[in-house]
Formats: C-alpha cells, structure tokens, sequence
C-alpha cells in the first residue's frame, strides 16, 4: 500500500537528508548551532530517518488514520 506521493516522497528524501546531515555531520563541518543543541540533535536525527524512510517506502502511517493519500487517483 502507497500513499505518498512522487512529489511528497521527493521533498520528504531531501528533508530528511538534509537533517540527518545536519545532526550527524553539523558539528564535523562547523555548524555551532547545531553542536549546542545537545541531546536535541538525535531527535533532529530520528525526524531525518523517519522522513527518509517514509519517503523511500512510499508510506506514512501517519496519513493512515487521517485518510490522506498524496498518490495521483486513476
């Protein structure tokens, strides 16, 4: 079962990319802010990897419940 869609899966692979390089390289590569968030960049990181993941599998159980389905209707 799908229920995102190319348009949503795209942007949530990009966030969550873009997060997960964030909390996990940002201290590395100089972004201080990020380094003074403490425990706060692994929940920065698990948001990554959840946005990552829906977006490969093509399915947020979040929609579920609420009926949502970004997939185009045939």
């Amino acid at each position: 079962m799908q229920n995102v869609g190319s348009t949503d899966r795209m942007l949530r692979i990009v966030v969550g990319l873009v997060l997960l390089a964030v909390a996990l390289a940002g201290p590395t590569l100089g972004f201080s802010i990020v380094a003074g968030l403490g425990a706060w960049k692994w929940l920065l990181a698990a948001v990554g990897a959840v946005m990552l993941l829906t977006g490969v599998f093509r399915f947020c159980p979040a929609y579920l419940p609420l009926g949502i389905s970004t997939c185009r209707r045939d």
